[in-house]
């Protein structure tokens, strides 16, 4: 570890729980939930999360969601739907967020910060995320079209990939990374392979089954206002699985074009798109002995950075630096990690950079193989690492994610079980 003080921004919190937390299967790009709005997929896991860990929806003091893209034209009114039709009192008010792929990561921080402050003892936090439903936008044709102009409409999903500061997309800030570190195209896609392989086996293994909640065609009813509904697409009923997770070895993944000549990165060992939502109950530790309910996790501290946009996928490495140097931990003290895989030679720049120990990183897979739907990822990582912290019987794991623009965000965890582990051994 440096000994130099990494900068930015950490919040620590003396007694904030994740509760319980669970997700939709991640569905294809174009797939199951391409015709659902991302305010139904929240309402789903809302309502999920609440039955599921038995909070009443009269508990919640805080509705805080984030969505990055605007899955219809109503994006403005999500966080109040989302909690309204979730049964949340009238009362209680919601907060949309975004920080980009680091959105549901942000989430945990805002809620600890609220907990932390004393506003409320509990937070429903929703991240969900339509890809499929980008909108194809136009931005200068308010006055109308003048003749023989251009006609200025652009993929939303996919020109948002361009930063335009150093006028580069995020896979070639990933192929920055990738000249800077060393990284191979064999590498990148080993790595790819490895997340692949990692998923199917948490998917085919139950891992998974335990934080996903399937989704059916269903109706959401809220008295005296409009009914909403989930439909999915096509002749499906139900979704129980993630969908993009396949086998994938070095070879067939070494098949594949690079995006842009003599780079590293592909379709293949990037990650994938997806659609889906996660959510969690964040509640500080007296509200939870006083339910008698036993937490998943600890959130103990946030750490935010920025980092130049050109590399920007080398943030989670300071931001995790700062988190435990704040926390006067050694990166030997964390039992797992859980870093979003938004590029392959990404991931493995921030593996090389922290010298991390690969079977200590994303274990049960990561967003190569199971997708990024933006605002949802970070609260899948986090409810994947409290589950896998208590069945590995570790005591802290870390949850980060780099950010567009320049900036790396990080979460640490503790599992809430470990003082009884050790009590328990020492017998």
């Amino acid at each position: 570890m440096s000994s130099h003080v990494q900068p930015g921004l950490f919040c620590s919190y003396q007694d904030v729980w994740l509760l319980d937390g669970l997700r939709t299967p991640l569905a294809d790009y174009r797939g199951a939930f391409s015709q659902i709005s991302p305010t139904d997929l929240g309402i789903k896991v809302a309502r999920e999360v609440l039955q599921r860990s038995g909070v009443a929806p009269a508990e919640i003091g805080a509705v805080i969601s984030g969505n990055m893209a605007p899955g219809d034209c109503y994006q403005y009114m999500l966080p109040r739907h989302i909690g309204l039709y979730a049964g949340v009192p009238l009362s209680v008010p919601a907060l949309n967020v975004q920080r980009i792929c680091g959105t549901g990561l942000e989430l945990f921080r805002q809620a600890g910060d609220q907990i932390a402050l004393g506003y409320t003892d509990t937070a429903l936090v929703v991240g969900t995320e339509s890809m499929t439903r980008n909108p194809i936008a136009a931005f200068e044709h308010r006055a109308g079209f003048k003749l023989g102009a251009p006609v200025a409409f652009q993929d939303y999903l996919w020109e948002a990939l361009i930063d335009p500061a150093p006028g580069i997309s995020m896979p070639q800030t990933a192929e920055n990374l990738a000249r800077r570190y060393d990284i191979s195209r064999a590498d990148v896609d080993s790595f790819a392979s490895l997340s692949y392989t990692r998923a199917l086996a948490a998917r085919d293994g139950g891992f998974h089954d335990g934080e996903i909640v399937a989704v059916a065609n269903q109706a959401f009813t809220l008295p005296g206002y409009a009914e909403r509904q989930i439909r999915l697409q096509g002749q499906s009923e139900a979704l129980a699985r993630d969908t993009h997770p396949r086998p994938s070895p070095p070879e067939v993944l070494a098949t594949l074009r690079p995006l842009y000549p003599q780079g590293v990165q592909t379709s293949g060992n990037s990650c994938a798109l997806t659609d889906g939502a996660a959510a969690a109950i964040v509640c500080s530790g007296a509200f939870a002995r006083r339910g008698g309910r036993q937490p998943q996790a600890r959130i103990i501290a946030a750490a935010l950075v920025g980092v130049p946009p050109e590399i920007m996928g080398i943030g989670p490495a300071p931001a995790i630096r700062l988190l435990l140097e704040r926390c006067g931990l050694r990166l030997s003290e964390i039992g797992l990690f859980e870093i979003n895989e938004a590029q392959g030679a990404q991931i493995i720049a921030v593996e090389r950079e922290l010298q991390l120990e690969r079977a200590r990183l994303n274990i049960h897979g990561g967003a190569i193989a199971l997708g990024h739907p933006l605002a949802a990822t970070g609260v899948r990582l986090c409810i994947t690492l409290a589950r896998a912290l208590i069945l590995r019987e570790q005591r802290y794991g870390v949850a980060a994610a780099c950010i567009g623009g320049g900036q790396g965000i990080a979460l640490l965890l503790e599992n809430p079980h470990w003082q009884a582990l050790q009590h328990h051994g020492a017998q």
